[in-house]
């Protein structure tokens, strides 16, 4: 293969690079690299940060680099090591972190063709810091801090040879800033996941017949991602009459308090806390199979790859109108939104799904028929085949 050719991945993730030389990152982060490895058609390699903390992600394993498809590196970004692999390479990829906001003059010069990727709004970062600091002093500085951030961003996104967003609120953010703007959707489910129509057809039958609905949510049990709110939904519901048993599948800080807080409320019956599921044996099986209504209660907009792979599933979503989920929604017309921060609101929606079945099944049948459109394979696919034209190897022609 051509050197000359090289893809060099740059993510914001950072990693833990062990004594033994095996380096701790998250499965999700090989999954793509494997798929750029797949696709790119010449070699591909990654540079990572070291890490200074320890990494609180549900998918972390052990890597040993020299056993893998791809190149992978432990080195800080200020190392002159970066700019000679960069040098060296076709193309760059890299993202919005502060640590990468000189990446794209810097790629100019060595003329490498750099893309951005992009997942995070302004608004969605400052959402973020409202979730996470409760000092309103605190929380002002990350505003301003995140404010010139956000200028950086855009120079970076101007200079780059082209911008992938994830997500449709960075695309309308950025696609006027450069003319290489390509929009997808975070995904890790491939197309030998999609349920089959038979599979789907007996979890609806059994859903339109009436049963206590089967409500999942899956993801970070974090402020941020509304994990707090589950007790108070569930007890809404059953304040509501609506017959379900709900599972609250994941880890993170506020576990113990949502597990005291359901026992407190008298709904340890009917609601389940699983811990972190294996996402392909256990929590997509349960998603695919087990399941009539996913709630995402995310109090701000990331592109979370929860919305792709759900919808996948044939599960319709209800969830807060962030921006990722509010433009999604009225993109795939795969669910249903209701204002932030809106328990009384969200129970509200659900008990109307409970009550208009035939409603729920349709969301269902939208939900998977937009999910089987942007499968893993296809989204990285378009990804590379978008790289590869800012780079000048294929011609710049449509996906």
């Amino acid at each position: 293969m051509n050197d000359a050719e090289r893809l060099v991945v740059l993510p914001s993730l950072k990693a833990e690079l062990r004594p033994d030389g095996r380096v701790l990152v998250t499965q999700k982060f090989v999954d793509g690299m494997l798929e750029y490895a797949r696709y790119w058609d010449g070699p591909v390699s990654a540079i990572v940060e070291p890490a200074t903390e320890a990494s609180n992600n549900l998918d972390n394993v052990l890597v040993v680099p020299a056993e893998l498809p791809f190149g992978l590196e432990v080195i800080s970004f200020d190392n002159r090591a970066v700019v000679s692999r960069i040098g060296a390479a076709a193309a760059a990829l890299g993202g919005t972190d502060h640590r990468q906001n000189h990446f794209a003059e810097l790629c100019r010069k060595l003329a490498v063709a750099y893309v951005v990727n992009t997942e995070y709004t302004l608004e969605t970062r400052q959402q973020i810091a409202a979730a996470e600091e409760r000092n309103p002093l605190r929380r002002w500085r990350r505003y301003r801090w995140e404010a010139g951030q956000e200028r950086a961003n855009r120079r970076n996104v101007k200079g780059a040879a082209g911008v992938q967003c994830n997500g449709l609120p960075t695309f309308e953010a950025y696609r006027g800033l450069n003319p290489a703007a390509h929009l997808y959707f975070d995904t890790r489910v491939t197309t030998d996941m999609l349920p089959s129509e038979a599979c789907l057809e007996r979890r609806l039958s059994t859903m339109v017949a009436g049963e206590p609905l089967r409500i999942v949510f899956s993801g970070r049990l974090i402020p941020m991602k509304g994990a707090d709110h589950l007790p108070r939904l569930a007890n809404e519901l059953r304040r509501r009459g609506v017959p379900f048993h709900m599972s609250i599948c994941g880890s993170g800080n506020l576990e113990e308090s949502i597990r005291l807080q359901l026992q407190k409320l008298d709904l340890c019956g009917k609601v389940q806390l699983t811990g972190t599921l294996d996402f392909k044996t256990q929590l997509l099986e349960r998603v695919r199979e087990e399941t009539d209504l996913f709630v995402c209660p995310h109090r701000q907009g990331d592109p979370s790859c929860t919305y792709l792979e759900t919808m996948a599933c044939g599960v319709p979503i209800v969830g807060y109108d962030n921006e990722a989920w509010l433009g999604l929604e009225r993109l795939s017309q795969g669910g249903r939104t209701v204002e932030l921060d809106d328990v009384d609101g969200l129970a509200d929606m659900v008990t109307q799904l409970h009550h208009d079945r035939d409603e729920l099944c349709r969301l269902s049948l939208r939900a998977w028929e937009f999910g089987k459109q942007h499968t893993f394979e296809r989204t990285f696919e378009e990804r590379i085949a978008h790289l590869r034209r800012c780079a000048g190897l294929e011609a710049a022609v449509p996906v």
